[in-house]
């Protein structure tokens, strides 16, 4: 499988980064926009750059530039697509199967929200892809999913509708469960938030709907 890593401007914790980096290979690496500043922070050499460049340090772009190999995607910033939409996509075009992005928690919160809504084009042509940060692990589901305790991301899992509502949903093997219940958005929305692993594998099924899963530690 081809894996890509999308490294976006937000906050990103550069001892979390590395470490995850040292446990993870990815055959391609995009950069975005000020993304660059630290895929150099964390010794990282992009394949491609995406964006307008309108936050990245100009010191930055230059030394990047002088970098025969990186294919450069320049875009205007009056444009209908987030820079990191537009990496998703390139990403996309490459083949990748899963697809990683870095930096796309920290910093502005509607640019967090926009970067939640760029998984769902992965999610459509079923490719792999996640949110990650030093706390949280976020994708999104459309069928069931086996979770194990040693492999999750931290203590804590939690399901929040990304459609409209998610039908059916049942959980089996969790501190928690639940059967055939139905939820909504902006409504009990703490029924399955912080859920928790009551055995070492747990069961999630649901009928229809798109949910967000995040997996998270303290």
């Amino acid at each position: 499988m081809k894996k890509c890593l999308i490294v976006t401007g937000g906050r990103l914790d550069l001892d979390f980064a590395r470490s995850f980096l040292k446990r993870e290979v990815f055959d391609k690496v995009i950069a975005v926009d000020g993304g660059l500043e630290t895929a150099e922070a964390l010794g990282l050499m992009p394949d491609y750059a995406v964006g307008d460049f309108d936050t990245v340090k100009p010191p930055v772009l230059a030394r990047f530039h002088q970098v025969p190999y990186i294919v450069w995607e320049q875009h205007r910033p009056e444009k209908n697509e987030t820079d990191t939409e537009l990496a998703r996509s390139r990403a996309l075009t490459l083949g990748c199967d899963r697809i990683v992005f870095l930096g796309a928690t920290g910093g502005r919160l509607d640019h967090m929200l926009g970067n939640i809504h760029v998984l769902y084009a992965c999610l459509q042509k079923g490719v792999e892809a996640w949110i990650v940060d030093k706390r949280n692990c976020l994708y999104l589901l459309d069928e069931g999913k086996t979770f194990c305790r040693d492999q999750l991301w931290g203590s804590y899992v939690s399901f929040l509708p990304y459609t409209e509502q998610v039908t059916g949903i049942t959980l089996t093997g969790f501190k928690y469960p639940l059967n055939k219940k139905t939820i909504r958005r902006g409504e009990e929305a703490g029924l399955c938030i912080s859920n928790e692993l009551d055995k070492e594998e747990a069961v999630l099924e649901f009928e229809d709907g798109v949910l967000i899963c995040v997996e998270s530690k303290d």
